[in-house]
């Protein structure tokens, strides 16, 4: 099938690549000369295992194609999928310049009947807006079908390759039987290709995003009573998440979640009920809770010092990025936990093992915080260390390196990546989420 994805962010890109390596015959356009320049020349934008290969495969081989030419790009295509970016506006609704703007220039480059498909994550209605964007342009016959995106970032091949299942909302049978042929390859084993009604499909994005950010959001209240009540929310964890009701899933408690989708679809769910005259409550409740979750870890800090200000003190920050396997850092909690700190007149020494460039884009430059090369580096001098990001190679370090580069054994643990026992026998002052802690 010849298909043309329009952007080639992170839902573009990876999309155009995995219909390339099923055999179809793919162009992905985007607008940034610069951008469809580097990724001719085997250079990718993003961070996203696996991606860089196969984007290099198909493309020698033909079957994966860059321009910055929309014209092109839908005179080929039988199936046009927009994947340009939906940024957030103040009131938390998406906005949707960017995907009207591309449906207006398919519908002035129209030369026969299309499929045309919103990937990108747009509101309910959005489908609507876009076939009317086109038809004001085009006599050509064509249908808009929403297919929403569920890639986690660090393992998004895997989740388009492999999906648990994959959600059409399609005007018609014929558009239906269109994408079921597209995706067939890729549900070999049986998981279930969905078909409903457009408005429901693209409700189910928001939907699905919006139940797991209050998974995150309720473990992470309860992390916090355990601590006040001396539980510990390791073991309730298991004690409900082997309900088979509710399932281990999503009930890891932390510093908070972040990335380009939770953060965005809650509030954009929250702006959705607003417009239908629905307050709603819990999804708001969920958001309240997360932007406090992100300020634990500076007051767990300032409590152990028994000060107002951290003066003097250094710190080591292993993790930047919201999620290990990324260098995504929007609405990273690594981003508040750093602020607060040095707000408090902290000195930072700052390690990712992908997310150095992207934070210091994002967070900009401060006389009082280093970037440096290893994660060991960073504890040289410091008084502490503090982890944001559970990144496998922070799992299993060196104890006996971190307590001999650290001014005093303190480690202050956003993920619970190290067990209470552990860090007991070795020595450790050792603050986790949830549960009691250990030392002093």
């Amino acid at each position: 099938m010849n298909v043309a994805v329009v952007g080639t962010g992170y839902v573009g890109l990876v999309a155009g690549a995995c219909f390339a390596e099923s055999g179809n015959d793919v162009i992905c356009v985007d607008v940034d000369a610069k951008k469809v320049e580097k990724l001719k020349n085997g250079e990718i934008p993003i961070y996203e295992p696996g991606l860089d290969e196969l984007v290099e495969r198909n493309f020698k081989n033909g079957r994966l194609q860059f321009t910055t030419s929309l014209k092109e790009g839908v005179e080929a295509a039988q199936v046009i999928f927009i994947a340009v970016g939906t940024p957030q506006d103040e009131d938390g609704s998406a906005d949707l310049t960017h995907v009207l703007a591309v449906a207006e220039g398919i519908g002035k480059h129209m030369n026969g009947p299309k499929v045309i498909v919103d990937k990108s994550t747009v509101p309910v209605g959005t489908a609507e807006k876009v076939r009317k964007a086109v038809s004001a342009h085009t006599k050509h016959e064509f249908e808009v079908v929403s297919n929403p995106e569920f890639l986690k970032e660090g393992a998004a091949i895997d989740d388009f390759m492999k999906p648990d299942r994959v959600v059409i909302g399609a005007p018609s049978e014929k558009s239906a039987n269109v994408m079921r042929e597209l995706y067939a390859p890729f549900v070999r084993t049986n998981n279930p290709i969905i078909v409903m009604d457009v408005v429901s499909a693209e409700m189910t994005k928001y939907a699905a995003n919006s139940m797991l950010a209050t998974r995150v959001s309720f473990m992470n209240e309860i992390s916090n009573l355990c601590e006040r009540a001396g539980a510990d929310i390791d073991a309730v964890r298991v004690g409900m998440g082997t309900d088979s009701r509710i399932g281990m899933s999503f009930l890891f408690p932390g510093i908070g979640y972040g990335g380009s989708c939770f953060p965005k679809d809650v509030q954009a769910l929250i702006k959705t009920g607003k417009d239908f005259g629905l307050n709603l409550r819990i999804c708001s409740a969920v958001e309240d809770v997360n932007w406090e979750q992100k300020s634990v870890m500076g007051k767990k800090i300032l409590a152990h010092y028994g000060s107002k200000d951290l003066k003097g003190r250094t710190f080591a920050i292993w993790g930047l990025a919201f999620k290990p396997k990324t260098d995504d850092v929007r609405e990273a909690p690594a981003l508040v936990v750093c602020n607060d700190l040095l707000k408090a007149g902290a000195t930072l020494k700052v390690f990712d093992p992908e997310a150095m460039k992207t934070f210091r884009e994002k967070f900009g430059e401060n006389a009082n915080m280093t970037y440096v090369n290893t994660n060991y580096e960073a504890l040289e001098g410091a008084d502490a260390l503090i982890i944001c990001t559970e990144w496998n190679e922070f799992r299993r370090p060196n104890f006996t390196k971190i307590k001999e580069s650290l001014k005093s054994p303190v480690i202050f643990d956003g993920r619970n990546i190290y067990s209470n026992s552990e860090m007991a026998k070795l020595g450790f002052v050792y603050y986790s989420i949830g549960r009691p802690r250990v030392g002093m």
